[in-house]
């Protein structure tokens, strides 16, 4: 029976890259988990096995490394454009890459004036301690006419010890949860956003850095100051601070795990574990519940994928 070929692409998968720059005495670090993926005209290698247009994927490792050091890192975001836009525009055979990061952010340990005269420790510079809130993430797509950049984090945990409640459900029966007034409301956050930058000439470039800083900030704000009814209701709150506070983000997609906190029995011990008198609750991992949702600006064309595990 014939065949033909379809989708393909082809690269170089978790290039682990660390940048140090050096500002005198004081050091900055990025750290980075780099994959490229590049596809174009390459029936031929799929069908004869001619590599002939084919950049070998240890080649694009090396470029990883070579462009952190000749033009370092600034973002992720302004780090994989310039991947993408370099393995196209330079690359006949390849028509678009896509640039997914990974970044572990680190942060400078403080030192003690006590011990300063013994060390000098009141000028360490470059001492870190890996950062464990959450992985920032991007994905850069280019096809040699325009970019899409879509931000990123996930395992971000929050938790709100109260200001959650969750009742009037439908009720069947198979259902023995209890109606809460006021429960613990946990989740992990992996959420993407999708910027309306186009790589235009005429276009102002982000500041990646500060709409990273400021996305995530509205997103735990949201998150704090919201009386939740719902997980669904937090997490569309969140979006929307997000994109009625950002004008560069149009679009961003959540996918967050209801992470229960249910109150112990301790009636066989005859005690009351009542949440307003601070009750005492076990963590359940699995199973859990699940709320994915997309929130646009009005007019917007939804892009991101529903299915948040194929980015």
């Amino acid at each position: 029976m014939p065949t033909i070929l379809g989708q393909n692409q082809y690269g170089k998968a978790e290039n682990r890259v660390v940048k140090i720059t050096r500002d005198g005495d004081t050091h900055h670090i990025k750290d980075l988990n780099v994959s490229v993926a590049l596809s174009g005209d390459l029936d031929d290698v799929h069908y004869s096995g001619s590599n002939a247009h084919v950049l070998p994927t240890d080649t694009t490792k090396n470029t990883v490394f070579a462009y952190a050091k000749e033009h370092g890192i600034e973002s992720a975001e302004a780090f994989g454009l310039l991947l993408a836009r370099h393995f196209v525009d330079d690359t006949g055979p390849i028509h678009q890459a896509r640039i997914r990061i990974e970044e572990y952010e680190w942060e400078r340990i403080a030192t003690s004036d006590a011990n300063s005269k013994f060390i000098g420790a009141d000028e360490v510079k470059h001492s870190f301690v890996r950062k464990g809130q959450e992985t920032r993430t991007a994905q850069i797509t280019y096809d040699g006419d325009s970019v899409e950049v879509l931000s990123g984090l996930k395992d971000l945990t929050v938790l709100n010890s109260t200001n959650s409640e969750f009742w009037g459900y439908i009720k069947d029966r198979y259902t023995t949860l209890q109606e809460d007034y006021d429960r613990i409301l946990a989740t992990s956050v992996s959420a993407v956003w999708r910027h309306n930058y186009t790589g235009a000439e005429q276009e102002r470039t982000p500041n990646w850095e500060k709409s990273y800083a400021q996305t995530k900030k509205h997103m735990l704000h949201a998150f704090a100051e919201t009386y939740s009814l719902s997980l669904q209701q937090t997490l569309y709150q969140m979006g929307s601070r997000v994109i009625n506070s950002r004008p560069e983000v149009d679009e961003i997609r959540f996918s967050m795990p209801n992470k229960h906190h249910f109150r112990v029995d301790l009636s066989p011990f005859d005690m009351k574990n009542e949440a307003a008198d601070g009750a005492v609750y076990y963590a359940a991992d699995r199973p859990y519940g699940l709320i994915e949702a997309t929130v646009l600006r009005d007019g917007a064309t939804p892009r991101i994928p529903v299915d948040m595990t194929n980015l």
